[in-house]
């Protein structure tokens, strides 16, 4: 890989200091994405600041109701939470999927929510959009495991952050500390779909730290589901996280945020739309799963991705009222 300077600041501003210093940067917290990048020459800094020695940006604490999560927080800490698993299913159930034991020791929330596509051709250096003589790679080649949602515009590659799917879906919020002062913003609008090469897929400006996600007081039934190629070591191939607030045994409110279908994490609001209003029973939730489908714009070889969308679906929304049904007998 290419030399580069190292810093290792120990507190939040002087971390922002040196994020927001001349030339190319990069943050480094466990380094299960960026050490793979630099490695491949994908990415190249001059400048690579490590974030675990800023231990202001880890922990758990709960306030008010609300939860407050340290982006420098280890996925293993957030496995290990009774609070995360009692409270926050949907999150807690997502975690345990990630990786392997020994990347969620090093693997932290921050890392996850802001780790790079894992799309093959960005990968090989041909950038987010994966663009040669003015014609797509994607299109034309393997797309396996690309977007169905959003595919009429040249970012065809997944967000690629599980935890981001579950966070959304709980109405969490992001802190973000700047030279500029703090900022809050929703989870959701951390990213966005580049429409050029140079252009980056999340939001954070130069110089910006996730600090931290909070998940706000007065959580409902939540649940995540997900299907992928093999139980070892791998990433979804789809996955949902449900939020459901309930009058009684009624959906009053809901949120249905999908992973491995878009650039960005997939809300559907056909599906909230159909869920709210009723009973989540087995044939509701079949209903709500066709919903959530509508509108899918397969690849030539991603389709089975769209059965995959209903299967999560349904299986989260089920999985959110105590009903687990594939796992009888």
């Amino acid at each position: 890989m290419k030399a580069f300077a190292y810093l290792s600041p120990t507190t939040p501003e002087d971390a922002v200091k040196a994020l927001a210093a001349p030339g190319t940067v990069e943050a480094l917290s466990g380094g299960t994405d960026l050490i793979g990048r630099m490695k491949d020459y994908v990415a190249s800094p001059e400048r690579v600041v490590y974030l675990k020695d800023v231990k202001a940006l880890a922990g758990i604490v709960e306030k008010d109701g609300a939860t407050a999560i340290g982006a420098g927080t280890r996925l293993v800490d957030l496995v290990s939470s009774a609070t995360i698993r009692d409270r926050l299913p949907a999150l807690w159930q997502a975690t345990t999927e990630v990786g392997t034991p020994q990347i969620r020791n090093m693997a932290t929330v921050g890392g996850n929510l802001l780790q790079r596509p894992r799309c093959w051709y960005y990968r090989n250096g041909f950038g987010l959009l994966a663009m040669k003589d003015g014609k797509s790679l994607v299109r034309a080649g393997d797309n396996r495991y690309h977007a169905i949602f959003m595919t009429d515009g040249d970012a065809l590659f997944v967000n690629p952050s599980s935890l981001a799917v579950p966070l959304i879906a709980l109405g969490a919020t992001a802190t973000i500390l700047g030279p500029g002062g703090e900022r809050t913003v929703p989870v959701e609008q951390l990213y966005r779909v580049p429409k050029a090469d140079a252009d980056r897929e999340q939001t954070l400006a130069p110089g910006e730290l996730l600090a931290a996600v909070t998940v706000p007081a007065g959580v409902g039934k939540n649940a995540s589901y997900e299907v992928r190629q093999k139980q070892a070591h791998d990433w979804p191939l789809v996955m949902t996280s449900v939020h459901l607030k309930m009058d009684g045994d009624s959906v009053r409110e809901a949120r249905v945020v999908l992973y491995g279908v878009a650039p960005i994490p997939w809300r559907s609001e056909a599906a909230e739309k159909a869920v709210v209003g009723g009973l989540v029973t087995r044939e509701r939730a079949e209903a709500v799963a066709k919903a959530a489908a509508e509108g899918a714009k397969p690849l030539s070889n991603n389709g089975y991705k769209v059965a995959l969308v209903r299967t999560t679906v349904k299986r989260a929304l089920l999985s959110a009222v105590g009903d687990r049904y594939w796992q009888e007998g």
